[in-house]
């Protein structure tokens, strides 16, 4: 009985040796066929795209010893005078109506 035991138990070892082993094998196979996990993530404007590739661009150029181009062409936008006056004037509503609430509280 003990004999049937052990044979039992080293058909067992030998099964999960062999679903591990079944399982590499497929991972490798889906890795292969560029079928298995796919990443996901944000996707990236088209103005990131460049300043990266500029910035890789410039780092290729300093390493090969050549001249660096600049890569803080972009330049910010300027809010109009107006637009600024009307936003500290919401900001500064929104203040006072919190400072309202708190004095009731």
């Amino acid at each position: 009985m003990t004999n049937l035991n052990s044979v039992l138990n080293q058909l067992e070892q030998e099964r999960s040796r062999l679903t591990a082993q079944v399982e590499r094998l497929n991972s490798a196979i889906s890795g292969l066929n560029g079928t298995g996990i796919k990443r996901t993530g944000r996707t990236l404007s088209t103005a990131a795209r460049a300043r990266i590739a500029a910035a890789q661009r410039a780092r290729w150029a300093k390493a090969k010893g050549q001249k660096v181009v600049s890569i803080a062409s972009l330049r910010r936008r300027k809010m109009s005078a107006a637009a600024i006056a009307r936003i500290r004037a919401a900001q500064k509503a929104r203040w006072a109506k919190w400072k309202k609430q708190q004095k009731k509280a």
